[in-house]
């Protein structure tokens, strides 16, 4: 049967999902309906000519939907599908990511039905517990259906919330994992009732060589067993360890409180506040040299209660720890930075319900230990590589020998931090612009690795992590709307933005993040020369130091430079490809000229452009012209725009002027011309 058709029969839990997950306009559940054998059949390519080939057929199959609807006067479904055709035209220049969304909307409806069946199999299971049978063969049923969660279904889970804390949009909720521990765990307490009434009956009615009396100990033993396994795996970590003004989870400061959430996956309502999970920390610290240990203060003490789960499972939610230092040396060879030290938090608890006790015990994924808010972004970039490629959740020694990570990993994982802070990921062409500036110019990367200490090193400047976390700040901090507008081309070469903006119309331009310049944008355009050639531009990268000044938008809207006869103009007209620059940053722009009567100036910055310009060709071999004092960006302690004399007009309403200090120069500070 075809995968649409099948989670069309689920019952109404999974089609809520189904319908949760179409909830969005990436794939519109009536395309997928109408196109569902067409749709199963693709596969993601990363051949870009195959890629549109097939978004070509796409578009020709939703025509042929529409034709239909118009003979069978559908006017709603007519509508429907023009205006689906019509927002698929945005992937006409990137084909491939329409393809993998394709994919990963099918992945996400595979999962729905591997739910599905796993709910089945555990209530046959309950079912046939509940019957009277030879009981031996029920057990080997739920052993392996113990199996299937524990290994599987938990194994997975976990990896998901590994994931999850370096940005991946995966689903960690354990509602369902909860509901099917719950339901064996149940089961076999009902067994190990029934087997209890059978040895009353036993001291009541036997005879020789009675089957039920010599086989009773072996199931009893065999039951315990199982329900002992089932609960040791239920004590989970259910959100790891985090600070309220972190970066993200994982990093903890020393004597900076902390909290972090505990779940047990078997839910007895008996057992509300009765069991008591207790905190502590490197109880197996590695004998290394230097490696810091440290203790947990704070309520180390909780029970797990159904009051602070908003789901009504059995939670301890600790929100008040801190850690403290408590530094031991051993002499070994291994020796490890502050920010690759890991560090893991354990819980213990006891469970008791109806003659059973167990000791349960979770453990957090190992965090980082930092003393001062410099090191945030080297035990960041920690985290990042250890959840990457680790599947040893207790290996506090990765770093001691840290793997290298596979191109496709390391670039979605990439695409996860944008896509975390900003709600917008990375492209295709994107991550091949990274690939280049990691492995240089070539064809494909698949098979490629990157090592740790290209990726970060601590107190190492010009590593590949502190280039694009600064990227990534500045994005989040001043431009984060236009990054989700998909405005910012942001990770293109110069290269690459010099073939693009050469086939453009004058006034073309595009913005791109700076290379060399850590946390810098810039924008580049196209202009003509005297022989009617194309002249691509281009300006000294924006950083904090400008856009905390002046919002990006703005800067973009009242760009001037003066020209012939010291006529200022903006050359910046057209956003690459080819959309107007007031309907592009139209919405953002703060005042509007000649708005309700009054006319407002427009600032502008002023530039001289002569024959005596530098050449261009340092465009190929630089950002663009460093500025006089040869610092450049954030490394001059101030940016270029702070070289602009600023004075406000106090009216009605307020204007700013921006005018080049020293007009007499004949070149503008970081213009490439």
């Amino acid at each position: 049967m075809a995968q649409w058709d099948r989670l069309r029969q689920l019952p109404a839990a999974y089609t809520q999902q189904l319908h949760e997950l179409y909830d969005r306009d990436a794939l519109p559940m009536d395309v997928r309906h109408y196109l569902s054998a067409w749709i199963e059949k693709q596969r993601a390519a990363r051949d870009h000519d195959f890629a549109m080939v097939l978004f070509q057929v796409l578009l020709e199959n939703l025509d042929i939907q529409h034709s239909r609807f118009v003979q069978e006067e559908s006017l709603l479904l007519q509508h429907n599908i023009r205006r689906y055709k019509q927002n698929f035209q945005k992937y006409l220049d990137e084909p491939c990511a329409l393809a993998n969304t394709i994919l990963w909307f099918l992945g996400k409806e595979k999962e729905i039905l591997q739910s599905a069946d796993l709910a089945e199999q555990v209530e046959a299971t309950f079912h046939q517990l509940n019957t009277p049978c030879y009981l031996s063969k029920c057990l080997d049923r739920t052993d392996d259906l113990i199996d299937t969660l524990v290994k599987k279904e938990l194994v997975e889970w976990q990896r998901r919330q590994q994931k999850a804390c370096i940005g991946a949009p995966d689903n960690v909720c354990l509602d369902q994992l909860e509901k099917w521990f719950t339901c064996v765990a149940v089961c076999l307490f009902q067994v190990r009732e029934f087997l209890g009434k059978l040895e009353e009956l036993v001291g009541k009615v036997s005879y020789d060589n009675d089957p039920v009396k010599a086989q009773k100990p072996v199931l009893q033993r065999r039951a315990d067993t199982l329900l002992k396994n089932l609960l040791k795996s239920s004590f989970v970590v259910e959100t790891q360890p985090s600070m309220p003004q972190g970066k993200g989870p994982l990093v903890l400061r020393t004597n900076v409180q902390f909290s972090v959430k505990t779940r047990l996956l078997v839910k007895f309502p008996e057992l509300n506040h009765s069991m008591k999970v207790n905190v502590s920390m490197d109880r197996e610290a590695p004998q290394i040299k230097g490696y810091r240990r440290f203790n947990v203060l704070g309520t180390k003490i909780k029970a797990l209660n159904m009051a602070e789960s908003q789901s009504g499972g059995m939670v301890a939610d600790f929100r008040h720890l801190v850690n403290v230092n408590n530094q031991i040396m051993v002499c070994v060879c291994i020796s490890l930075s502050v920010t690759e030290e890991l560090h893991i938090i354990y819980f213990d608890t006891v469970f008791e319900l109806k003659g059973l006790s167990v000791e349960l015990q979770a453990s957090s994924l190992p965090v980082v230990i930092i003393s001062n808010s410099s090191q945030q972004q080297s035990a960041w970039a920690s985290v990042l590589w250890f959840n990457l490629l680790s599947l040893d959740t207790k290996d506090v020694l990765f770093f001691a020998n840290s793997p290298a990570a596979p191109w496709l990993q390391f670039g979605e994982m990439l695409s996860w931090q944008f896509l975390s802070a900003t709600k917008r990921g990375l492209n295709e062409a994107q991550l091949e612009m990274i690939a280049h500036r990691l492995f240089g110019k070539q064809q494909n990367f698949d098979t490629h690795k990157v090592p740790w200490s290209k990726f970060s090193k601590e107190n190492t400047p010009d590593t590949f992590w502190v280039w694009f976390d600064g990227i990534l700040v500045m994005v989040k901090t001043y431009l984060e709307d236009l990054w989700r507008e998909g405005l910012i081309m942001g990770f293109v070469s110069k290269g690459k933005e010099k073939s693009l903006l050469k086939k453009k119309q004058r006034g073309t331009f595009l913005l791109r993040f700076s290379e060399s310049v850590i946390g810098g944008i810039t924008f580049s355009w196209v202009d003509t020369t005297i022989t009617g050639e194309p002249d691509v531009k281009t300006v000294q990268p924006f950083t904090k130091v400008d856009l905390c000044q002046i919002p990006f938008h703005e800067i973009i809207r009242n760009f001037q430079i003066l020209e012939a006869e010291n006529i200022p103009e903006n050359p910046l007209l057209y956003l690459y490809p080819n959309t107007p620059k007031d309907e592009a940053f139209g919405r953002y722009y703060s005042e509007r000229s000649g708005s309700k009567g009054i006319n407002v100036p427009t600032p502008f910055f002023m530039n001289t452009l002569e024959a005596r310009s530098p050449m261009y060709s340092d465009m190929a071999q630089g950002e663009g012209l460093e500025p006089m004092n040869g610092l450049s960006g954030e490394a001059a302690g101030e940016s270029w725009l702070s070289l602009l004399s600023i004075q406000l007009k106090t009216s009605s309403n307020k204007s700013l002027y921006l005018c080049h200090r020293a007009l007499c120069s004949p070149l503008y500070y970081g213009l490439v011309v």
